[in-house]
Parts: structure tokens; sequence; C-alpha cells
């Protein structure tokens, strides 16, 4: 997998092109080399899983989370991977398949502040944020703060300012 899309990556810099984002078939293989990473690739694979993934709920972004959900809840392994940067990394995915786990996590005692934050900045929520809301219903402290940055809106106001317009 990594030879192939290396050789991707060379074909389209020749064009002028980036690279594509990672497939479902490419992330899996990607996951593998995760668990058990060659010498000398751990930061290439970081940024691949970090970076080329694309976000959302395509197949790819399926594995992604399948993964990064089973580390952060101890089910899986890597050595380049904590469970708090698991959570972090889910985090980043905007949405869809991450969210399940996010939320879960707010009742984990190690990673509930972790989780917290990433959900603050993910607004595709769907039906989950009635998991949020019983959750902060229940006195859970890292909840209510998920409920609180929302209603403040934290996740707009930490974009940069929009440059003035000029005349």
């Amino acid at each position: 997998m990594l030879e192939t899309y290396i050789q991707h990556v060379k074909a389209r810099a020749e064009e002028g092109l980036p690279p594509l984002a990672l497939n479902a078939e490419q992330t899996a293989g990607l996951v593998e080399l995760l668990k058990n990473p060659p010498a000398g690739e751990e930061a290439f694979l970081l940024d691949l899983i970090t970076n080329r993934v694309p976000p959302g709920v395509d197949e790819a972004a399926y594995v992604k989370a399948g993964f990064l959900s089973a580390i952060a809840k101890g089910e899986a392994n890597s050595p380049l991977i904590s469970k708090a940067r698991a959570t972090e990394l889910l985090g980043t995915m905007q949405g869809g398949y991450n969210i399940a786990t996010l939320v879960e996590l707010l009742d984990d005692a190690a990673l509930a502040s972790v989780a917290a934050e990433q959900l603050k900045h993910t607004l595709l929520m769907f039906d989950a944020f009635h998991d949020v809301a019983e959750r902060a219903k229940q006195g859970n402290a890292d909840a209510q703060a998920v409920l609180k940055s929302w209603a403040d809106g934290e996740w707009f106001k930490s974009k940069p300012a929009l440059a003035e317009k000029s005349p």
C-alpha cells in the first residue's frame, strides 16, 4: 500500500496535481501499517491518517473512524497513536462515523475532557445531540461543557476573523 501510494504521489506531482485522498482499501492498508509500522515511515503514516483520509461519511472515513474508535476504546493498538490522540483525530472528522464514539467517551474518565473538546467544534451531530443533552442532564460535567460551548457559539467564535471588505 505504502509503495503504491508513494508512486501515486510522484505521478500526481509530475502532473502538477496534489495526491488524491486515500480510498477505503488504501485506508484499510494504512490501518494495518499503523498497527505495526515499518521503521522510518512513522511520520509519513501519521500524516496519511491525519491528512489524507477525507472527513465525513465516505467509505474511507468509515475505516478511519472504526480504527480510531477501537484505539480510543482500548480494542486496538498502534505504537504511534495513543487513546487521547485517537480521540483528537476523531474530532477532526467533522461528523458522521466519529460521533457515536466521541459521545460515548464523555463517560470515560480518562478521555472525557478530550472528547468534549472535540465535540465542542463538531456541528453535524444529528440525533446524537440528544445523547449529549441526556448526559448533561445526568450531571456529566463534560457533556454540560459541550452544550454550553455550542450555546455560546465557540465553534464559530474560534474561527479567524473575516478580512475587512475594502470599498
